[in-house]
C-alpha cells in the first residue's frame, strides 16, 4: 500500500512539472524573439545602406560633408553632434540625479519623498514636443541672457565656449536632454539605493559612522552597479531624442567646435531629411546614420555592462 502512494506522489510530482516546463519554454521562445528582433532591425538597417558603404566605404563615418546636389555624404557632424549633446546632458543630470535620488532615499521624511518622486516621475510623461516648444520658447532665451551670455563673457577666450551666445544650439540641446533624462535617473538610482539592506547601515552607525560616512562608504558603493544602469539607461534616451533636440539644436551641418554652435544629431538629421529623401543613395544615407546611432548605443551598452560587472565584483569582495 505505502509503495503505490509513493507511485502516485511521484506522478503527481511529475505532472506538475509540465506547467513549469511550458513557462520556462514561454520565456525561452520570448527572449529569443526579443534577440531576434534586434538582429532582424540591424540586418534591415545593413541591407536598405548597403549601396552607402559601397559607395563610401568607412569614408562615411569620416566625411564631414552631406550634399544631396553633388550626392556626396558624411556622418561625422552628426555622430559628433550626437555625442557631445548626449555628453553635456550626462554630465548635467547625472550629479543632480544622483543627489536628488540620495535625499529622496535617506534624507526626505516619507511624506515628502513619495509625493515628490511621483512628482519627478510625472516629468518623465511630458511628451517631447512640448518640451521641445518650452525650450524654443522659454529655456532658450533665458540660457542666452543669462548662462551662455556669461560663460561667453567671461570663458570666452576658451575655444569650447566661443560665442556668440543665440540661446539655440548644442548646449541648449544638452539642457534639454538632461532635463527629459533626469526622471529616470533619478527613480532607478532611488530604487537602487532604498533595496540597501538596512543591516548594513546600522552596522556602520554601530561602529559610529555619520550619516555621510554611511551614505559615501557603504550605501553608494552597494548601489553601484544599479547607479550605473540608470544612467546609462539615461543616456540610452539622450542618444535617440529625436523631436525636442531637433526644435533647440538649430540643425547646423558642421561639426561643433563651441557649446553654442549649432549642429545636428544622428536622429534629428533623420528626422528633417528623410520625409524629402531621394529614394536612392540619398535614402540609404539616412538609414546608414540609423545603422550608425544603432552601432553606438549598442556599443555604449555592452561597455556599461562590463563596467557594471567589474563595479559589482569589487563591491563584493569588500
Amino acid at each position: 500500500m505505502s509503495v503505490q502512494v509513493d507511485t502516485r506522489r511521484l506522478q503527481g510530482r511529475r505532472r506538475s512539472r509540465l506547467p513549469d516546463r511550458l513557462f520556462s519554454g514561454g520565456t525561452a521562445f520570448v527572449a529569443v524573439v526579443v534577440v531576434a528582433l534586434l538582429v532582424a532591425i540591424f540586418v534591415m538597417l545593413a541591407t536598405n545602406s548597403a549601396l552607402t558603404w559601397q559607395t563610401f566605404g568607412l569614408s562615411f563615418i569620416t566625411g564631414t560633408v552631406w550634399d544631396p546636389v553633388t550626392a556626396v555624404y558624411g556622418a561625422l557632424p552628426y555622430i559628433a553632434g550626437t555625442i557631445f549633446s548626449s555628453a553635456i546632458a550626462l554630465v548635467l543630470a547625472a550629479p543632480v540625479g544622483l543627489l536628488t535620488a540620495i535625499f529622496l532615499a535617506e534624507y526626505a521624511p516619507r511624506a515628502i519623498s513619495v509625493p515628490l518622486t511621483f512628482v519627478i516621475e510625472l516629468l518623465a510623461a511630458i511628451p517631447s514636443v512640448v518640451i521641445g516648444l518650452w525650450g524654443v520658447f522659454v529655456l532658450g532665451p533665458f540660457l542666452k541672457v543669462t548662462v551662455e551670455s556669461f560663460m561667453v563673457d567671461h570663458f570666452g577666450w576658451i575655444p569650447i565656449f566661443k560665442g556668440p551666445a543665440f540661446g539655440i544650439g548644442l548646449f541648449a540641446a544638452g539642457v534639454i536632454l538632461a532635463i527629459m533624462i533626469l526622471p529616470t535617473i533619478v527613480t532607478i538610482s532611488r530604487e537602487v539605493l532604498v533595496a540597501v539592506p538596512g543591516s548594513q547601515r546600522e552596522a556602520m552607525y554601530g561602529l559610529g559612522a555619520t550619516r555621510w560616512e554611511v551614505i559615501s562608504r557603504v550605501v553608494v558603493p552597494l548601489a553601484r552597479s544599479g547607479i550605473v544602469g540608470a544612467v546609462i539607461l539615461g543616456l540610452g534616451r539622450a542618444l535617440g531624442e529625436t523631436l525636442a533636440v531637433t526644435m533647440v539644436i538649430g540643425n547646423g551641418q558642421n561639426i561643433p567646435t563651441s557649446l553654442f554652435d549649432q549642429g545636428q544629431t544622428l536622429a534629428s538629421k533623420i528626422a528633417t531629411s528623410f520625409n524629402e529623401a531621394q529614394v536612392g543613395l540619398q535614402t540609404s544615407s539616412l538609414i546608414a546614420l540609423g545603422l550608425i546611432l544603432l552601432v553606438i548605443t549598442i556599443a555604449i551598452n555592452i561597455v556599461a555592462r562590463v563596467f557594471v560587472g567589474r563595479a559589482s565584483s569589487r563591491v563584493g569582495g569588500l
